[in-house]
């Protein structure tokens, strides 16, 4: 059984404290040992997306989205590897988990087009000797607490736009089916993100009471149950931060 270990700073963290256990569906085996971090381990993530902080805002939008047409293109390039470990540890059939992943895929090209995205706007003469602009400015460190149902796809709504935007992000993704969530990872700072703008930490409340609370992140988004939706929510923003809760959602079959 191997075990799976935090991206920090663009290096692999070993948490030596609780772990769960990562199982096959279809064999009901346990696989893998994930680890459940601590607060401290959280810290050291949030400490390293606000080290990389200034010098990934300063980078041009260009370059930024240079990143992401080369993620998109590892994307593309490692799909089956990416279906595989989706499949072993969700248990949805490869040809879903290659659909999940291109769904995932549409909008990392939608971060591609930053360049224009973020361009601002200018109306002059509002006013006697007034003009008016808007400018998009990134918050800074901002995380997202994604569910099991869509490992690669729902972490892909979230940190490609916001890193592109010049945010730099910490995912804690489930725990449950962590492994295709951290290759994915992987392959974005092997396009050429910086170390530490993105940052992956596994773990269970403790990891998410330590985002909620930390004052330098600045905003949440969160997919998942209506109870936890509803406590992020209230825990987060009765703390002055930017949140995104998604809960409720239902994937519905129909059995002939």
């Amino acid at each position: 059984m191997s075990n799976i270990q935090h991206l920090i700073n663009g290096e692999f963290v070993t948490d030596t404290g609780r772990t769960a256990d990562v199982f096959n569906p279809s064999t009901g085996q346990a696989v893998h040992k994930v680890p459940l971090a601590s607060r401290e381990t959280v810290q050291q993530a949030i400490d390293a997306a606000k080290a990389a902080f200034p010098a990934w805002r300063n980078t041009p939008a260009a370059k930024r989205a240079q990143v992401m047409f080369r993620f998109k293109q590892l994307l593309e390039q490692n799909e089956s590897r990416i279906a595989q470990l989706i499949s072993e540890e969700h248990g949805k059939t490869l040809e879903d988990a290659a659909g999940e992943l291109k769904r995932g895929i549409e909008n990392v090209e939608y971060a591609c087009a930053a360049p224009e995205i973020l361009k601002g706007e200018y109306s002059r003469n509002v006013g006697p000797n007034i003009d008016a602009w808007s400018d998009f400015q990134p918050l800074g460190v901002v995380a997202g607490i994604t569910p099991f149902n869509f490992p690669a796809m729902v972490p892909l709504w979230m940190y490609p736009l916001a890193i592109v935007c010049g945010n730099c992000f910490i995912l804690k993704p489930s725990e449950r089916d962590p492994s295709s969530t951290l290759l994915i990872a992987q392959l974005l700072n092997e396009a050429g993100l910086p170390n530490g703008v993105l940052n992956v930490v596994h773990g269970d409340k403790t990891a998410v009471d330590a985002l909620i609370e930390a004052p330098e992140v600045k905003a949440l988004s969160f997919v998942g149950s209506t109870p936890i939706a509803e406590y992020i929510y209230r825990e987060a923003t009765s703390r002055g931060k930017r949140v995104q809760a998604l809960g409720g959602a239902k994937n519905h079959a129909v059995l002939m």
